[in-house]
């Protein structure tokens, strides 16, 4: 029996066992590969990068745990631009199940920020003058509309229940007009809900992070200027994590799913080499 016969009848666990190896090698040890970047991905990039400090930037965050390692490295690295960029990201939630999300990625971004901040000399950021999350309500449409009147008919607080007049930096903000952009993240139909009311109703530029399924159907709003950006699934957070110049899971990511894709094609090219030769002595 040759090498190919061999492998045409694999143990299956023996596969299982090499794709495991494939996507832990380059978490663990940090491989990183090239990330081209595209160019929807680069005019989402600049178009926060050149805001001016203290330009008001609203997060959309609707997505939850299954969506999760496609969206939270982008809102993460967002995250971390707008704090050194001086900008004032302002965290809504469409999702239920993304409020706990949100939450954990602000303050860990937070936390790290001010790590970074303080060792070189820089202002920290602060909960509510810096930044904040306005939480979850139910709403939909309704809200969508609402907010673009006044953020308060359907916000009286941020998610610890906080009014916002209390909070320093939302004490002159009522409405789209406040913000320079939105930038949804989403998994699932509500980024539409944004560009059929927000943007077309009240004029606000809007970014798209998506997951990879959900990411073509965008395309005809990036075309037409609805949306003047888009990050689609785990390669759309790589590469905004390399414009960042801080690579994380996301670049990570990729080089373990690179890595299983060439396992797994090599896998079928051997499979299938051995079916033939293996067909060919059972005529013979």
């Amino acid at each position: 029996m040759n090498i190919f016969e061999r492998i045409e009848k694999i143990d299956r666990r023996i596969i299982f066992l090499l794709v495991a190896i494939a996507v832990l090698l380059p978490l663990i040890f940090k491989v990183r590969m090239e990330i081209p970047i595209s160019e929807p991905v680069k005019k989402a990039f600049v178009s926060v990068d050149t805001l001016s400090s203290g330009t008001y930037i609203l997060i959309s965050v609707d997505y939850d745990p299954a969506s999760m390692p496609e969206l939270q490295p982008m809102y993460k690295t967002l995250l971390m631009q707008c704090f050194e960029k001086g900008l004032k990201p302002v965290m809504i939630v469409q999702w239920p199940l993304g409020l706990p999300l949100s939450i954990k990625a602000m303050s860990e971004m937070a936390v790290e920020y001010n790590r970074i901040a303080s060792k070189e000399g820089k202002d920290t950021v602060v909960y509510g003058v810096d930044y904040c999350n306005i939480g979850y309500r139910p709403g939909g449409v309704a809200q969508i509309v609402g907010i673009g009147k006044e953020i308060r008919d359907y916000f009286e607080s941020d998610y610890k229940g906080t009014p916002l007049d209390s909070l320093p930096m939302m004490k002159d903000i009522h409405n789209y007009d406040n913000f320079a952009l939105l930038f949804c993240l989403e998994a699932g139909s509500m980024g539409e809900m944004y560009v059929q009311y927000a943007n077309a109703r009240f004029g606000i530029k809007i970014i798209f992070g998506m997951t990879a399924v959900s990411a073509p159907d965008a395309y005809p709003y990036l075309q037409s200027g609805q949306i003047i950006g888009l990050l689609g699934g785990l390669q759309g957070a790589a590469e905004y994590e390399t414009l960042m110049k801080k690579p994380g899971f996301a670049t990570m990511g990729m080089t373990a799913q690179s890595w299983v894709h060439v396992l797994i094609v090599l896998f079928i090219l051997l499979g299938n080499i051995g079916y033939f030769i293996g067909r060919k002595k059972r005529r013979s």
